[in-house]
């Protein structure tokens, strides 16, 4: 079955991280006050510290499991023969939700199941910040990172159209990863990014979306784009040269164990002549 190509696939990873870094300045104006109110553990700023990274590793730690779920969906399409159909989609999703927001509004019904689950993260997270314990900031973080997001939706998305299990999850750790430096500042010194700064990078948000949805449709289309959208035959040269790394791999790394086997049993054996 044909893969994406490798290049390709480096960018969007790399894309995770950059969207990560815009993303964490909505994740300020929408997190924000969860971030500042957090019960850090101890009086230090080095335990304040531990307890704000633990909290945004939790929230990564559920982006990566997200990442896994989506992309086990992803890859199973791809691996039955829809990889480019799902590309293409992936990257029409992206580019609709900036400008046909309306379609992705839940309906009642949806609505109220929503609510319901949101309201049990909430309840959840109000009885966690009463333990004020190393663990329980980590498992806030992992409760807020069910919390319903924008961004975070079509980073979803993104890693569902890698068509790669691998690829999607490193995707969303690096989303994750990429909103940590801001979050944990404002965690530990407050809130010091201004309403006219994060909507200035807010605004870039949608430009990136837009230009992530071109090229996964790019690439889905396969018009022979060096880097963008490579053909089914340069795919199929990719695939084949990553096949056949892998078991040369796999051929020395058995030869290597069957050396250390055969030495193992040389000395064994010369072992038991000393004993006579």
């Amino acid at each position: 079955m044909v893969g994406f190509s490798e290049i390709p696939s480096d960018i969007t990873i790399v894309t995770g991280l950059i969207l990560g870094l815009a993303t964490s300045f909505h994740c300020v104006g929408m997190c924000g006050p969860i971030a500042l109110s957090l019960p850090l553990h101890g009086d230090t700023k080095a335990k304040k510290l531990i307890g704000g990274i633990l909290y945004n590793l939790g929230r990564t730690v559920t982006y990566a499991i997200m990442g896994l779920a989506f992309g086990m969906l992803g890859q199973g399409l791809s691996t039955l023969g829809f990889q480019k159909m799902v590309s293409i989609i992936a990257g029409t999703l992206m580019i609709a939700t900036v400008f046909f927001p309306k379609l992705f509004k839940f309906s009642n019904d949806v609505d109220k199941g929503l609510y319901s689950a949101v309201k049990w993260v909430k309840l959840s997270l109000k009885s966690l910040f009463q333990t004020k314990s190393l663990s329980g900031l980590f498992f806030i973080g992992l409760l807020n990172g069910l919390l319903p997001c924008g961004p975070l939706y079509f980073a979803v998305i993104v890693s569902a159209g890698t068509g790669n299990v691998v690829e999607s999850v490193l995707f969303m750790i690096l989303f994750g990863l990429g909103t940590i430096p801001l979050l944990l500042a404002v965690t530990i010194v407050g809130n010091f990014i201004s309403t006219n700064i994060r909507n200035k990078v807010n605004s870039f948000i949608p430009v990136i979306m837009v230009i992530m949805g071109l090229l996964f449709i790019l690439r889905g289309l396969s018009l022979g784009i060096p880097f963008l959208s490579p053909t089914d035959e340069k795919l199929n040269k990719v695939m084949m040269k990553g096949k056949m790394q892998l078991e040369q791999y796999e051929h020395q790394h058995d030869s290597t164990k069957t050396k250390s086997s055969s030495k193992s049993m040389s000395m064994g054996e010369h072992e038991g002549e000393g004993c006579h």
